[in-house]
């Protein structure tokens, strides 16, 4: 009878030793899950402020290609008006004053 107490003794040791060592590799891999995750999280975190980055210095680039284009126009038409100017300037201020006297007669 002795013996078989002990057996059941044992055998419920054996259990419960069984049990722990299950639910302390389910509390590890749970842990685990969630390092994995937050490792993955941060690592597409990461990679999405690359991304932003790459793509704001890409449209900075961008935008001073228009700008200087959008300049170089402009200055070339201030150079052609100015040239009008030099040509024409004197001419433009005799009609405009002569339109000016004229419709006040």
């Amino acid at each position: 009878m002795q013996d078989m107490i002990k057996r059941i003794v044992d055998m419920d040791k054996k259990a419960r030793a069984i049990t722990e060592a299950a639910e302390k590799e389910k509390a590890e891999s749970e842990n685990e899950i969630q390092e994995k995750a937050a490792r993955l999280r941060e690592d597409y975190l990461s990679q999405a402020r690359r991304r932003i980055q790459v793509n704001r210095e890409l449209e900075q680039q961008m935008a001073e290609q228009e700008w200087a284009k959008a300049k170089a126009r402009y200055d070339e038409q201030r150079t052609q008006m100015d040239a009008l100017y030099a040509e024409r300037g004197d001419e433009w201020v005799r009609r405009i004053v002569g339109a000016v006297t004229e419709s006040k007669s």
